[in-house]
């Protein structure tokens, strides 16, 4: 199989592949050129697969090309932990702790925002240029307003680590790494502040 990917898209395709039973290194063909896009590589079929992030799915759909294999926001495992987080430099953290909360409860709430009023928040974003399938985007996202608040950060670490590691990405074990570098502290506050 041809699969075009860029960056760290392609840690997430090669540790979701492993997960499955696959290895990546002999089982995947992976291209990559600078010049064009693997959703352009995709179109031209000269690759079979590719991980889109939107609008691209939404463009495709639109177009009747091609077929979702996973969707990380709706299919088991990766739709039960974050698909992102936060993170901050451990001195800035420590010099600006109030600056850190703020920009904490700001994207908890644009979160709730994102799930509450899709409508709203489509305006925002086709008046900053984001016009083509923005409420096709929020809707297929399952925000809701109890996401951020019902998944526990920790269990989405271990859940990554243990896939990376299983992909020969690191070797720390996810013990480590949560006891090494995580703090939600200021997450926990939010939570608390924020309780709905």
């Amino acid at each position: 199989m041809g699969l075009g990917t860029a960056g760290l898209l392609t840690d997430l395709v090669a540790i979701m592949a492993t997960y499955l039973g696959l290895d990546p290194a002999k089982d995947i063909h992976w291209v990559t050129d600078p010049s064009v896009t693997p959703k352009e590589l995709f179109i031209a079929g000269k690759i079979d697969a590719f991980l889109a992030v939107p609008p691209e799915p939404q463009e495709l759909r639109a177009r009747k090309i091609g077929h979702v294999l996973v969707s990380s926001a709706v299919d088991r495992p990766w739709s039960q932990y974050f698909c992102c987080m936060l993170t901050g430099n451990a001195e800035f953290l420590r010099k600006h702790p109030v600056v850190t909360k703020r920009v904490v409860r700001a994207v908890c709430k644009d979160a709730d925002l994102c799930a509450s009023e899709p409508m709203r928040v489509a305006q925002v974003m086709a008046a900053r240029g984001y016009r083509d399938y923005v409420v096709q985007t929020l809707n297929d996202v399952p925000y809701n307003n109890r996401a951020w608040r019902d998944y526990e950060p920790d269990d989405t670490l271990r859940f990554y680590a243990l896939r990376l590691r299983e992909a020969g990405f690191i070797k720390s074990s996810p013990q480590k790494i949560i006891a090494a570098g995580s703090d939600w502290r200021f997450f926990n506050e939010v939570k608390r502040e924020l309780k709905g």
